[in-house]
């Protein structure tokens, strides 16, 4: 299978390469006879900047003609309802820690382009280098230390750009993830803490992707990646999937993102399959007045894994029981005062039988082997086939933004699970809340309760 893919992902880049070579023969003709019409640029006919999961700046301001320069600080503070001793977030990959100024993400880095050569770097410091690595278990296979190799690259690729239909590009490395419709950088988002249906679903994806632009207004783009959200690959085969975005008005926005895949550690026989589609609708739109625009965004996730244990949708006593996935969010935004203001309510259900996509609590708590330590929480949170987690989160969010790239938020969301979850006053590390106090004879439990409401305040920067 693998080879398979590998072959035809060859063939497709030779087969590109050709029609590349007779476009640009046919280009060249036509340019003597001074008839060549350029074919219009993938989604340029419009202004997209209010899209949620969409980055908002008009125009790059670090801008050359070999390279567009990227820059971004996402700054927070944060303060749970519990006050946790050990001042630890759970169940978040957007945020760490609690009551404390955070570094939650630097990222450095930019765009390099040449003639039809093409690749990105950005690298990846602050707490996200640590919190969304910790979720890929893929690691702990074989030598080497993925996990600290990679986890200061959140983006590292390059590719080909083919002057095929309204332009094909080929690139292979480290990329972000679309599935769950928030994007891995706040500064994009109408919210901070995303929702179950995004912060559960991969940030990136270590692959190869080759983005189809049938015209301007579609986009068809497949993958052949190492599995969900993995920087290595779990089984003997690559995880496949992709995204179909079509926007025919500048007002609508529809994506599908797609997934199949083996991730599960032993499980060969255990299959995934994830289904994430969400629209978006700008409905209201008026420079001249305080409400300068109103949109709204709807994604619905559906998922299950089956085999080797587990039955997808239905329990059966010899198969296995019941695994999946079912999710939705919705959102609304509203930017007034110029585009100096926004205001964003919101959030989303998740009912997921099996916990397989559940952010698992740290610390004490922790129910899998800690990457590089193989240590397993002493209280360990049940994630068993068949231990079943349902969840729902609401929050409202300001935006302050005197320009394009610079973004003050604030927000208040609160979290509910149907099992104690979040990080309670106890905390999930030991008594005194320190990772250096002995643990034996204390008879110290993690504090996992059921909701939470958390105050979140974020400075957001991107050049």
């Amino acid at each position: 299978m693998k080879k398979l893919l590998l072959f035809i992902a060859l063939g497709l880049t030779l087969l590109l390469a050709y029609a590349q070579a007779n476009a640009a023969s046919l280009t060249d003709t036509t340019a003597v006879k001074d008839t060549v019409k350029t074919k219009p640029e993938p989604f340029a006919f419009g202004d997209f900047t209010w899209l949620n999961g969409n980055d908002r700046r008009h125009k790059a301001l670090l801008d050359t003609k070999y390279f567009t320069g990227r820059f971004l600080l996402d700054f927070n503070y944060t303060a749970s309802n519990h006050n946790p001793v050990d001042h630890t977030v759970v169940g978040s990959t957007a945020l760490a820690r609690d009551h404390e100024f955070e570094i939650s993400t630097v990222a450095l880095g930019g765009d390099f382009h040449y003639d039809n050569v093409r690749a990105s770097v950005l690298t990846q410091f602050g707490t996200r280098s640590t919190v969304v690595p910790r979720n890929d278990f893929s690691v702990t296979r074989g030598q080497f230390d993925l996990a600290t190799a990679y986890r200061y690259l959140s983006e590292a690729n390059a590719g080909y750009h083919f002057d095929v239909l309204n332009g094909i590009n080929v690139d292979a490395g480290i990329f972000m993830s679309y599935i769950g419709l928030f994007s891995y950088y706040n500064a994009e988002n109408w919210a901070y803490q995303p929702s179950f249906t995004s912060d559960n679903t991969p940030w990136f994806f270590n692959g190869v992707r080759i983005q189809i632009f049938v015209s301007d207004k579609l986009k068809i783009e497949p993958w052949i990646i190492n599995g969900w959200q993995s920087y290595g690959m779990f089984n003997s085969r690559p995880g496949i999937g992709g995204q179909i975005l079509w926007r025919p008005k500048e007002w609508l926005q529809v994506l599908s993102n797609n997934y199949y895949g083996a991730d599960t550690q032993d499980k060969p026989g255990r299959k995934r399959f994830h289904t994430d589609n969400s629209v978006e609708v700008r409905y209201y739109k008026n420079k001249n007045t305080f409400v300068n625009s109103s949109a709204f965004s709807i994604t619905g996730d559906l998922g299950y894994e089956k085999g080797d244990g587990v039955n997808g949708f239905k329990s059966d006593p010899v198969k296995g029981p019941e695994q999946y996935f079912a999710s939705a969010m919705v959102y609304h935004r509203m930017v007034m005062a110029k585009g100096h203001l926004g205001w964003t309510v919101g959030g989303g259900v998740m009912n997921n039988p099996g916990r397989y996509l559940v952010l698992y609590p740290t610390g004490d708590a922790n129910p899998i082997p800690a990457v590089g330590t193989g240590n397993i929480g002493t209280h360990p949170f049940s994630a068993n086939p068949g231990d079943k987690f349902h969840g729902y989160d609401y929050s409202t969010t300001i935006d302050l933004m005197p320009n394009d790239y610079l973004t003050f938020r604030m927000e208040v969301v609160h979290r509910h699970a149907d099992v104690p979850y979040f990080a309670g006053h106890g905390g999930v590390t030991s008594p005194d809340g320190y990772n250096t106090t002995p643990l034996g004879g204390t008879n110290f439990v993690p504090d996992l309760v059921n909701s939470e409401t958390r105050f979140i305040a974020a400075l957001l920067v991107r050049f």
